[in-house]
C-alpha cells in the first residue's frame, strides 16, 4: 500500500519514536517516556490525517479484489483501451504541433494536484484528449490527469521542477512533468508544440523524443503487466533507441 509513497519516510519516523519509546522505558528515563506516550496516545489521530490518501488508496484496493469483484478481465481491456487512446491523441497531436501535458496516477494519490483542475470525470478516449489540447480553447492550458482510467480532471496546475539538468530549450509543459514526477510516481507523457516530439517523465527521469514504438513498449509494460513494470527500467527505452538510432543522439540524452 505505502511503497513508492511519502508515506515510506513517515512510517520510519514512527518507528523511530517507538524505538524511543522502548528505550527510555528499559532506561527509566521518565519524561521522556511520558513524551513519547502522548505522541503515541495522539498517534491514532495524527496517523489518520497523514496517510489519508494512502488509507483511500488501501480501501479502494481491497474493494477491488476478487472476492469482492471479478474484473480483472475488464481491467486490461480498460488498459489496452486507454493506451489506444492515448496513441491516437498523440500521434494527432505530435503531427500537427499541438502541445500535450497527460499524467497518469499511479501509487501516489494526486489529489492535491486534481484540486485544481476543472473536473470531467469521463471515459478516456483519444478525440477527447485531442479537443482538449486544441490551442485557444477553455481546458488546453494545464494537464489532463487519468485517475482509474479515467479523464478526470483538465487544466491542473502541476509543480514545476527547478533542475538544472532541464535542457533550456524546453519549455513550461516539460518543466512541469518533470516537477510532478519529482514528487510522485506518476507517468506523465508531453507532446511539444515547438518540434511535435514526445516525452515521459517518471521518478525524475526524462525521456525525450520518443517514437511511436518506443513509448508503447514503455506504456505497455507500466500500465499492462505489473510483474513487468517492477524489473523494466527506464534506461530499456535508451537501449531501444540506441540500437535503432546507432546510439549518438541518445547519448546525449541520457547525460540529460
Amino acid at each position: 500500500m505505502i511503497r513508492g509513497t511519502k508515506a515510506v519516510q513517515l512510517l520510519k519516523g514512527i518507528v523511530v519514536i517507538f524505538l524511543i519509546k522502548i528505550i527510555s522505558w528499559v532506561l527509566n528515563l521518565h519524561t521522556v517516556s511520558f513524551l513519547m506516550d502522548q505522541l503515541i496516545n495522539w498517534g491514532v489521530i495524527i496517523i489518520v490525517v497523514i496517510f489519508q490518501p494512502e488509507i483511500r488508496r488501501g480501501l479502494e484496493h481491497l474493494g477491488r479484489m476478487p472476492f469482492f469483484s471479478s474484473k480483472s478481465n475488464e481491467e486490461g481491456k480498460s488498459k489496452n483501451h486507454l493506451i489506444e487512446s492515448l496513441d491516437q491523441a498523440i500521434q494527432y497531436m505530435s503531427k500537427r504541433r499541438i502541445g500535450a501535458l497527460i499524467t497518469l496516477e499511479m501509487n501516489t494519490g494526486l489529489e492535491e494536484y486534481v484540486e485544481t483542475g476543472i473536473d470531467l470525470d469521463a471515459e478516456v478516449t483519444g478525440a477527447l484528449l485531442i479537443n482538449i489540447f486544441i490551442p485557444n480553447t477553455p481546458l488546453h492550458d494545464g494537464a489532463v490527469i487519468i485517475r482509474n482510467n479515467r479523464v478526470s480532471v483538465a487544466a491542473a496546475y502541476l509543480p514545476l521542477s527547478e533542475s538544472n539538468t532541464i535542457p533550456k530549450e524546453l519549455g513550461t509543459r516539460h518543466r512541469a512533468a518533470v516537477g510532478i514526477s519529482e514528487v510522485t510516481d506518476s507517468i506523465t507523457i508531453v507532446v511539444s508544440e515547438e518540434t511535435g516530439g514526445v516525452m515521459i517523465t517518471r521518478n525524475g527521469h526524462m525521456m525525450l523524443d520518443l517514437s511511436r514504438d518506443d513509448y508503447l513498449k514503455y506504456l505497455n509494460a507500466q500500465l499492462t503487466d505489473k510483474s513487468e513494470t517492477e524489473n523494466h527500467s527506464i534506461t530499456d527505452i535508451f537501449r531501444i533507441r540506441r540500437h535503432k538510432n546507432g546510439g549518438n543522439q541518445n547519448d546525449k540524452e541520457d547525460s540529460k
